[in-house]
C-alpha cells in the first residue's frame, strides 16, 4: 500500500497558507484563485489551524459576518487532524471517512510537509487497484 510520502513525492509538497490575522476574504480569494478547498493557518512555521470552505459557509455566511472584517483566527478549525509521511493511504482514508474531513496536513517533526486531499487518497487507491488488476490479467493470460 502506498504511503503519504509517495503521494507527496508525486504531486509535490506545495501548500497554501495564511496567517491567523489574515482576513477571511483574502483567504477565500486564495482558495478561489487556486481552485482549492482549504488553506492552512500558520503562525511562523507552526500549524495553528485550517480554514475550509465549510468553515466559511457555516461561520461567516450563516452567521452574517463580514469576510473582509473577520480574521481567519475567528473561524478556523483549531483542532487540526493531520497525518505523517509514513502513514498508509488506507489509514488516511479511514481517518477522513470517520472524521468527515477532506484535507489532511502532513507534518514531519511538527512542521508542515504538504497536504493530501481526499481526492489524492482516492486516486492512490484507484491507481493501486488498477495495477493489481493489470497484474492479475497478465498472470491469467501468461
Amino acid at each position: 500500500m502506498k504511503t503519504v510520502k509517495q503521494i507527496l513525492d508525486a504531486k509535490g509538497h506545495d501548500y497554501f497558507a495564511v496567517s491567523p490575522n489574515e482576513s477571511v476574504y483574502n483567504a477565500i480569494r486564495i482558495m478561489a484563485d487556486n481552485e482549492i478547498g482549504s488553506v492552512l493557518v500558520v503562525d511562523g512555521d507552526r500549524l495553528v489551524g485550517i480554514l475550509t470552505e465549510r468553515d466559511y459557509a457555516r461561520k461567516v455566511m450563516l452567521e452574517g459576518k463580514s469576510s473582509p472584517g473577520t480574521p481567519v483566527s475567528e473561524i478556523m478549525t483549531s483542532n487540526v487532524l493531520y497525518t505523517r509521511p509514513d502513514q498508509s493511504v488506507d489509514a488516511c482514508m479511514a481517518l477522513v471517512t470517520e472524521k468527515r474531513v477532506r484535507h489532511l496536513p502532513v507534518l514531519t517533526d511538527g512542521k508542515v510537509d504538504g497536504v493530501v486531499s481526499i481526492g489524492d487518497l482516492v486516486k492512490a487507491v484507484i491507481d493501486e487497484q488498477k495495477f493489481i488488476i493489470e497484474q492479475l490479467e497478465n498472470y491469467i493470460a501468461g
